[in-house]
């Protein structure tokens, strides 16, 4: 982050601690303002663009907290950190409620001051970038449709496009969790069927005995159990579309019917003697190689180039990568809905994990992995100590998932949670405390018991504190 281009307002009634910290922060390359009271702070703002203002909690006229209203109502964008005194912590604790990014018990040491302002300027950052993706999203992503800008699925659009109009057979082909369904909801979407039935079947979790009759239907006394007529998928679809899903795991003799059906638009119930014709669009998936299941004679070849007719082939998320800070703001917004939540998004250190990590459950598995730390977040960013565990720091991305006890999967969590705590109070122990609830006893014995490291705090002086 480069300091120079950034401007804190720093707003307080006492003159030496204004030049003090005037001082500090023009050091470190920051344009720094200064006002003596709130009322000249809006002016101010007005004028000047502001990045981060540092008020103090009381001065004389208008309160810092009247301050921080106002900003977050004319000037969202502003962070606003909080000067306070001991006896005034619970108020500052109330005004990060009403939007303010953290608070500075004062006297409050130099470092603690500059790794505040940018951790404050890193989450006005995050906030911009993900606007900029929530607008993307709004102009790559039509209702409906598959989430991407990369090059990868930019061509998977443009063939859905071309093949959603044409009434032809199309094989969806791609690793689990890349999102074929979506892709034939999309080509059905985008076809003259849109306003007949879409139906999806999923051919390998129906048991082998009854496949036939949930694609063809039977009548009544076609077997045991068969008390009534019943109207196979292929019927109810007639005139809209068929969604064929892991089509590879149809019984070779079932095959035979089923290229009948596409090919002659018609078809014999399970004991029926009368044909029924159809008009169905068939579309069809597979996670598995189709060529390859032929040579094996796991599958016609007579259907497979029926099926094969266009593919359609989906890129396995690790080859889409830029992909996914769209994917998962998309999954933030969608479960901000469901949660009734205000998750902003990722912070970049989460970020970094998400994108080195090797998707091999593709977009499910990310969007299962978004939704728990969803559950699990309670601020404004989701943060490394919300992902699982095989995702967090040191368990790299090819983290086994498999062997280690309960109690050790605690313990590792715990140990992490605490130190993100520490780091976000640069290693105030009493904060951190407070922050995660605990006694500071309590949180000593728990950094000998997990053998918590803590790096010593800077030996520099206070500010605000007479160099003492």
């Amino acid at each position: 982050m480069n300091a120079e281009t950034k401007t804190v307002l720093v707003v307080d009634d006492e003159r030496d601690l204004l030049a003090s910290l005037e001082k500090v922060l023009s050091k470190e390359g920051y344009r720094v303002l200064t006002a003596e009271r709130a009322t000249t702070a809006l002016e101010i703002l007005g004028e000047e663009a502001v990045d981060v203002v540092l008020t103090d909690l009381r001065m004389p006229g208008m309160s810092g907290h009247s301050l921080l209203r106002e900003i977050k109502k004319q000037w969202p964008e502003t962070e606003v950190v909080m000067l306070t005194a001991y006896g005034t912590v619970e108020s500052a604790v109330e005004a990060m409620k009403e939007g303010a990014y953290d608070f500075i018990t004062k006297p409050f040491r130099r470092a603690v001051l500059l790794k505040t302002i940018q951790k404050a300027l890193e989450k006005q950052a995050l906030a911009r970038e993900n606007r900029i993706l929530r607008k993307q999203l709004e102009t790559v992503r039509p209702k409906g449709t598959i989430v991407g800008k990369s090059a990868a699925i930019r061509h998977v659009l443009q063939m859905v496009r071309r093949v959603a109009p044409i009434n032809t057979t199309v094989l969806i082909t791609g690793e689990s969790g890349t999102g074929k369904e979506l892709v034939a909801r999309m080509i059905h979407q985008y076809s003259e069927r849109a306003d007949k039935q879409f139906i999806a079947i999923n051919c390998g979790a129906i048991p082998e005995n009854l496949i036939e009759s949930e694609l063809f239907g039977h009548v009544r006394g076609a077997f045991t159990g068969a008390t009534r007529d019943k109207e196979g998928l292929f019927k109810v679809a007639d005139g809209g579309t068929l969604f064929l899903d892991e089509v590879c795991t149809i019984p070779l003799n079932l095959q035979v019917r089923l290229l009948r059906a596409i090919e002659e638009k018609e078809f014999l119930p399970v004991g029926g003697t009368r044909p029924v014709r159809v008009d169905v669009r068939i579309l069809a998936a597979s996670n598995r190689d189709l060529a390859k299941e032929v040579e094996a004679g796991r599958f016609r070849e007579d259907l497979y180039y029926r099926l094969n007719v266009v593919n359609v082939e989906l890129p396995p998320l690790r080859d889409r990568k830029e992909d996914i800070p769209l994917l998962v703001n998309f999954f933030i917004e969608r479960h901000n809905r469901t949660f009734r939540k205000n998750v902003q998004g990722v912070d970049d250190e989460t970020m970094e994990i998400l994108l080195n990590y090797t998707w091999k459950g593709n977009i499910r598995e990310l969007e299962n992995v978004i939704e728990r730390a969803m559950i699990l977040c309670d601020e404004e960013w989701i943060r490394p100590y919300h992902l699982p565990p095989n995702l967090s720091p040191g368990a790299g991305s090819e983290a086994v998932e498999h062997g280690a006890t309960l109690k050790d999967a605690v313990r590792d969590f715990e140990r992490q949670y605490i130190y993100r705590a520490l780091e976000r109070f640069g290693f105030d122990k009493l904060r951190a405390a407070k922050a995660l609830g605990l006694s500071q006893s309590s949180l000593y014995r728990k950094l000998a018991e997990l053998d918590i490291r803590v790096p010593k705090r800077e030996d520099t002086p206070c500010v605000g504190c007479g160099g003492r």
